[in-house]
């Protein structure tokens, strides 16, 4: 199994970006994908998930500000992130089963006030 994030990059506060996940090794189209972030010096934590029917569902900080989607027929999830604030920098991984589950590496993003 293969996880993949990519997209991130160095943005304004306010501005938006998309992340996409690569995927291989698994049957894509029956797993339930999770978004995480983690903050310099904190804890990963929880950003999104989407179910494998493509239900989204989002912590208290993404609400309204992300929108996490998927791409069945390329085995590939998303997050789009729009009205980035500072506090978003990190570097967020995508997911497949959990925290004891499959990480692929992250992609850094960095968002500047």
């Amino acid at each position: 199994v293969q996880l993949q994030a990519s997209g991130g990059g160095l943005v304004q506060a306010g501005g938006s970006l998309r992340l996409s996940c690569t995927t291989s090794g698994i049957i894509f189209s029956t797993n339930r994908m999770t978004w995480y972030r983690q903050a310099p010096g904190k804890q990963r934590e929880l950003v999104a998930t989407i179910s494998s029917g493509g239900h989204g569902t989002y912590v208290d900080f993404a609400k309204g500000r992300f929108i996490v989607s998927r791409d069945n027929a390329k085995n590939m999830v998303y997050l789009q992130m729009n009205s980035l604030k500072s506090e978003d920098t990190a570097v967020y991984y995508c997911n497949l089963g959990g925290p004891s589950g499959y990480w692929g590496q992250g992609t850094l993003v960095t968002v500047s006030s």
